[in-house]
C-alpha cells in the first residue's frame, strides 16, 4: 500500500467513524437555521432568502411575501387585501395592463397553473416559478416582484374593470358553507377582528370602494419592513444576492410607518358555542377545540415536545380510524389535530367528527369518549412503537432525498419560517435529531400531553348541519350537555395487541422468466414469465427511495351485467377495506408501520389493475402485497357494513348541495340516463350492492398475474427484482385473456340545450360540450388538447379581463379509441346568472373566429413554449415515464417513436389547431348544460 493509499483509508475510516457517531445535539441550545440557505436583511428592513436546488433543473421559485393580510383592513376596506392581490396583475411601473401576463406566457409560464398569489387573515404571498436558465427571464423576474411589492398603478379604469372578476370570485364562495360560516365565526371569534374580515370581504366594499380607499391600504402595508424575498432553484447565489439588493434596497418604508399588531383572539372562561343549519349542507360536522398560546419552536427541547405531539395526535387519530371498522361506525370520520387557531399567536387542540344524520349525538359522544379513554388510561406500548416507527420512516424518506427535494418544498418552509418563526434547520438536522431522540420518548411523556391540551377554560364548541325536517338538530345547551356527559365518563383502557408481522405464511412456488429483452433506447428491460406476465423495469435516479408501480389490464367494470354492476363498482374499495391474508384493513396498516409502501388495486370501467410505490428498501413487501391481493383477500363482513353504512350516510343528503345535483343531472344527460355514465349513486344503488358478489367479480378480474402487465420504475436494482417477481407474480398459472366490452354509453346526438334549477345563490354554472365519433389519430388528439390551450388563453382575454363576467374558466379536449373512437371537447365557467347568455355568445364567438382566421403566432408560440418547458419537467420524473411506457405498451405504439411526444410541439402549426377547430366544434350543434338558482330565487 502506497502512501496515497494510506492517506486515502485514513480519511474514508475518518468518514465512516464520523457517519456512525451523528451530529452532537443540545436540548438546551437553539435550532439551528439550514447553513445552505443565504438570508439577510436590507437596511430598509427588507429580508431576503436564498437558497441553490437543482430540482427541478433550470427552474427557480420566486415568492413575494407579505406579513399583511385581510385582518389589517379598515372598516372600509373588507376585501381589499385579496383586491390589492389582484391588481398586480393589472399594470404596474414595468407592465402596462396585460403585459406581465403575456409576457410570462411567452416563456412557458401559465396563468393560474403556475403565476399565482393567495391572501389570508394575516399574509399576502405572490408565487412565481420561472426558468432560470435565461438571465434575461430572472431579472424580469425580480422586476414583477419589484413591481408587486412597491410599483402598482391601481389605475381607475383598471380597478373598474377587475371588480367584476373579484365579485364573480365572492360568488364562487357563496352557498350552503358561506352561510353558515357567517353564523358561527362571530360567536367563535367572539371579541376578535378575525371575526368579521373574511379575505373575499364584503360585496358592497367590492362594489363601492373609491381607488384612494385601496391606495391606503397598499401605502399602509406593502413596505420593505413588512415584506420577504425568496427564491430558491437552479441559480447561482450571488448572482441572485445581487439581483434582490439591485431591485429591493431602493424600497423606503412610510415616515410614520401603522404599527403591525398581531390579532388578538380573546380568552374565554365560558365555552364559546354555536350551531348553524343550511338547506343545503351536505353533512353534520362537529368541532371542538382547546385554545391555549401558541409557542415559537426555538429550542431543541421544543424540537422534542413537536416530536411527541406528533406521536400523540396519530395515535388519537388511529384509535378514531379503528371505529370506522365497525359495522355500524359511529361517525362518518374524525380526526384531531395540535396548531395554529387562525391568528399566530393562538395554538389549539381540535377535534372534529362527521356523525351520522340518525346519530349525532352518538358520534359527538364516541368522539369525546375515546378522548376522555386516553386522559384517564393513556395508550399502550405497541401504538407507541408503531407511530414511532412510521415517523422515523417519514423522516428516514426526507432524508435519504435530501438533494431531491423539489425547490416548491424548501420555499413553503420558507414562507412559514419569515411569517411564523417556524425552524428551518434542514432535513439533516431533523432527521438526526429524531433519530437521537425518537426511542427515548416515552409513553409516560406522550400520555402527558392531553392533560397539558383540555382545560376548562378556552373552549370553542360549533356544529354544522343540514337544514332537514327528519335531522333533530341539538341545540347549543344539548352540544354543552354532551361534552359534560363525556368529560364524566369513565371508558375501559384499550388492551394490548400484538400482531405477527409475516405476511406470507406460506412460500409460493415460483415461475421463471421465459424471455428477456431491451428496448434499449428507452434503457427499459422487458420479462415474460412462465406464466405469461409482462414485466418492464426502468432504473432511473429522479428520485433515491422511490420506485412507481403499475400493473394493468384490460376488461374492469365493463365486463359486469347491469344486475351486478352496483356490485362491480364497488368491489374494489370493498376489497382494500377488508385486508388482506390474516390482517384486517386496520391491523395491516400497523405491521407495514415503519415502511414506505402502499399498493391498491381497481377497477375503471374498461381495465383493471395497480397502483403503487415503495421505497427500494420495502420492494419486496410491494410484491409481496400484490401477491395477497391476488391470493387472499377476506371476506369482511363487519368492513362491508361500514363501507356502506357511510356511504349511505354521506349519499342520503348530497343532493342537496346545488354543485352535486348538477355533476349529477350533466353526467345523466351525457351519458342519456345510462346508469353506467358516472352519475352520482344513489343509496337505493348501494343496496344492490353484494358482499358476496363484489368478491367474486374480483377474484375474475383479479385471477393470475399471468393475465397482467406491471410496470416497476424508479430507484431499481434489476438483481434484486427480478427474483422476486418470477417467485411471487409468476408463482400463479394464467386463466384466460378478456377484454372490455362495450356497453353502449353514448352522449346525445345534435343540439341539447339543458337547463338545471337547484340552489338559492345567485351563481349559475355552464358547460359547453363538443363530442361525437372520430377516426382516431393520435395527432388529433394532441391537435385538440392544444385547441384547448388556445382558447384558454383567449377566454380569459375575453370573458375575464375584457368583460369582468367570470373569475375562471378553462377549456379542455381529448380524444379516445375506446370504447368506440370519440372526442370531447369541453369549455365551462361559473358566473351569474344573469351573463350566461351574453358570456356563452362572446364563448362561441371565440370558437368562430379560430374556425375561420385561425390562431396567432404569438398565442401559438405562447402554448408551445409552456409545453416545451412542462416537457423538460415531465421526463425527470417516474409517473411520466410510467404512463408513457403503459400507453404505448396498450396501443402497440413503437418505442422507437417516443421523441415523437417532443416533436409533435415543434411540429405544430396554427393550421393543425385551425383545422381541428374547423372540424369538431360545431357550434350549431353541441351540448349546453347550465345551472340557474331555483325559480323564483334570481
Amino acid at each position: 500500500m502506497n502512501n496515497l493509499q494510506r492517506l486515502l483509508l485514513f480519511f474514508l475510516i475518518l468518514f465512516i467513524s464520523l457517519e456512525g457517531k451523528g451530529q452532537e445535539f443540545s436540548l438546551q441550545e437553539k435550532i439551528p437555521f439550514d447553513s445552505s440557505i443565504r438570508t439577510g436583511t436590507l437596511s430598509n428592513g427588507l429580508k431576503y432568502f436564498i437558497k441553490k436546488n437543482i430540482k427541478p433543473e433550470n427552474r427557480v421559485e420566486l415568492r413575494l411575501v407579505v406579513n399583511a393580510g385581510s385582518v389589517l383592513e379598515d372598516d372600509d376596506q373588507r376585501g381589499l387585501a385579496h383586491f390589492t392581490e389582484h391588481m398586480a396583475f393589472n399594470g404596474s411601473d414595468h407592465f402596462a395592463k396585460n403585459d406581465l401576463v403575456d409576457y410570462l406566457q411567452s416563456v412557458g409560464v401559465k396563468f393560474g397553473a403556475h403565476l399565482n398569489a393567495y391572501t389570508s387573515f394575516d399574509e399576502t404571498v405572490y408565487i412565481l416559478p420561472i426558468p432560470s436558465d435565461d438571465e434575461q427571464i430572472v431579472d424580469k423576474g425580480l422586476t414583477i416582484l419589484q413591481d408587486w411589492g412597491g410599483g402598482l398603478l391601481f389605475d381607475s379604469e383598471e380597478i373598474e374593470k377587475e371588480r367584476g372578476v373579484v365579485i364573480e370570485e365572492w360568488r364562487l364562495g357563496q352557498g350552503a358553507q358561506m352561510r353558515m360560516v357567517q353564523e358561527y365565526l362571530p360567536v367563535i371569534f367572539k371579541g376578535s377582528k378575525y371575526a368579521d374580515r373574511l379575505p373575499i370581504g364584503t360585496k358592497e366594499t367590492l362594489e363601492t370602494f373609491r381607488p384612494e380607499v385601496i391606495k391606503r391600504f397598499y401605502g399602509d402595508w406593502y413596505r420593505p419592513d413588512l415584506m420577504a424575498v425568496i427564491a430558491v432553484g437552479d441559480i447561482d447565489v450571488d448572482k441572485m444576492e445581487a439581483k434582490i439588493k439591485t431591485h429591493f434596497s431602493e424600497f423606503v418604508n412610510p415616515a410614520n410607518p401603522r404599527p403591525r399588531e398581531e390579532i388578538e383572539v380573546p380568552d374565554n372562561s365560558e365555552p364559546l358555542v354555536a350551531v348553524a343549519s343550511d338547506k343545503e349542507a351536505t353533512n353534520i360536522i362537529f368541532n371542538i377545540m382547546y385554545k391555549s398560546e401558541a409557542k415559537d419552536l426555538a429550542t431543541g427541547e421544543d424540537y422534542r415536545k413537536g416530536l411527541i405531539q406528533s406521536l400523540f395526535t396519530s395515535m388519537v387519530n388511529q384509535r378514531l380510524r379503528d371505529l370506522l371498522q365497525e359495522a355500524n361506525p359511529p361517525y362518518l370520520y374524525a380526526s384531531t389535530s395540535i396548531g395554529s387557531f387562525i391568528t399566530r399567536s393562538k395554538s389549539a387542540f381540535s377535534c372534529f367528527a362527521v356523525p351520522r344524520p340518525d346519530d349525532v349525538e352518538g358520534g359527538i359522544s364516541t368522539l369525546m369518549n375515546e378522548i376522555k379513554r386516553v386522559e384517564l388510561h393513556g395508550f399502550t406500548s405497541s401504538e407507541l412503537k408503531t407511530e414511532k416507527l412510521k415517523l422515523m420512516e417519514a423522516y428516514e424518506s426526507a432524508y435519504k432525498e435530501r438533494d431531491k427535494t423539489e425547490s416548491e418544498s424548501i420555499v413553503n418552509e420558507l414562507v412559514g419560517h419569515f411569517l411564523e418563526k417556524e425552524p428551518v434547520p434542514g432535513i439533516t438536522y431533523e432527521y438526526e435529531f429524531t433519530k437521537k431522540y425518537l426511542e427515548g420518548i416515552t409513553l409516560e411523556e406522550v400520555n402527558t400531553v392531553i392533560g397539558e391540551q383540555i382545560t376548562d377554560d378556552n373552549r370553542v364548541v360549533y356544529l354544522t348541519a343540514p337544514d332537514k325536517e327528519d335531522v333533530k338538530l341539538p341545540t347549543t345547551t344539548d352540544l354543552l350537555a354532551w361534552v359534560q356527559a363525556s368529560d364524566e365518563s369513565a371508558p375501559n383502557a384499550l388492551k394490548e395487541s400484538i400482531l405477527d408481522d409475516q405476511l406470507i405464511k406460506t412460500e409460493p412456488v415460483p415461475g421463471k422468466v421465459v424471455e428477456k429483452s431491451r428496448i434499449e433506447n428507452l434503457d427499459v428491460t422487458t420479462l415474460k414469465l412462465s406464466n405469461g406476465a409482462q414485466v418492464f423495469i426502468k432504473k432511473t435516479d429522479y428520485k433515491n427511495d422511490e420506485i412507481q408501480f403499475m400493473a394493468h389490464r384490460e376488461g374492469g367494470i365493463s365486463i359486469a351485467e347491469d344486475v351486478n354492476y352496483w356490485s362491480a363498482s364497488f368491489a374494489t374499495n370493498i376489497v382494500g377495506l377488508s385486508g388482506i391474508g390474516d390482517y384486517s384493513y386496520t391491523d395491516l396498516q400497523k405491521v407495514l408501520a415503519g415502511k414506505s409502501v402502499g399498493v391498491q388495486p381497481y377497477l375503471s370501467d374498461l381495465n383493471n389493475g395497480f397502483r403503487g410505490s415503495a421505497s427500494p428498501k420495502d420492494l419486496e413487501t410491494l410484491i409481496q402485497l400484490v401477491y395477497l391481493y391476488f391470493t387472499e383477500v377476506r371476506r369482511d363482513e363487519t368492513a362491508f357494513q361500514s363501507l356502506m353504512q357511510r356511504n349511505m350516510a354521506f349519499l342520503s343528503n348530497v343532493m342537496s348541495d346545488p354543485n352535486y345535483y348538477y355533476q349529477d343531472q350533466m353526467a345523466k344527460i351525457l351519458s342519456q340516463n345510462n346508469m353506467r355514465g358516472g352519475g352520482i349513486p344513489t343509496v337505493e344503488d348501494l343496496q344492490k350492492v353484494d358482499l358476496d358478489d363484489a368478491l367474486a367479480f374480483y377474484k375474475e378480474r383479479f385471477a393470475s398475474p399471468g393475465d397482467f402487465s406491471f410496470w416497476f420504475i424508479g430507484n431499481i436494482d434489476e438483481e434484486i427484482l427480478i427474483p422476486l417477481v418470477e417467485k411471487y407474480l409468476g408463482s400463479i398459472d394464467s386463466t384466460r385473456e378478456e377484454t372490455w366490452v362495450d356497453r353502449g354509453v353514448r352522449p346525445p346526438v345534435g343540439m341539447v340545450d339543458k337547463k338545471i334549477y337547484k340552489g338559492t345563490e345567485p351563481k349559475s354554472s355552464v358547460n359547453l360540450i363538443f363530442t361525437g365519433d372520430m377516426e382516431f389519430r393520435r395527432e388529433e388528439a394532441y391537435y385538440l388538447r392544444c385547441l384547448s390551450e388556445i382558447l384558454d388563453i383567449r377566454l380569459i382575454e375575453i370573458l375575464r379581463e375584457e368583460k369582468g363576467g367570470v373569475y375562471g374558466v378553462g377549456a379542455s379536449g381529448s380524444a379516445g379509441k375506446t370504447p368506440y373512437e370519440n372526442y370531447e371537447f369541453t369549455v365551462s365557467f361559473p358566473c351569474g346568472p344573469e351573463n350566461v347568455d351574453q358570456l356563452v355568445e362572446s364563448t362561441l364567438d371565440a370558437i368562430g373566429k379560430i374556425r375561420d382566421e385561425g390562431v396567432t403566432e404569438e398565442n401559438l408560440n405562447k402554448i408551445k413554449e409552456a409545453q416545451r418547458r412542462d416537457q423538460e419537467l415531465k421526463w425527470k420524473t417516474n409517473n411520466y415515464w410510467m404512463n408513457v411506457l403503459k400507453i404505448y405498451h396498450i396501443n402497440n405504439y413503437d418505442y422507437n417513436e417516443v421523441s415523437w411526444l417532443d416533436q409533435r410541439i415543434e411540429d405544430l402549426t396554427a393550421e393543425d389547431i385551425q383545422r381541428v377547430a374547423k372540424k369538431y366544434l360545431n357550434t350549431e350543434s353541441f351540448i349546453q348544460v347550465v345551472l340557474y338558482p331555483e325559480k323564483g330565487t334570481e
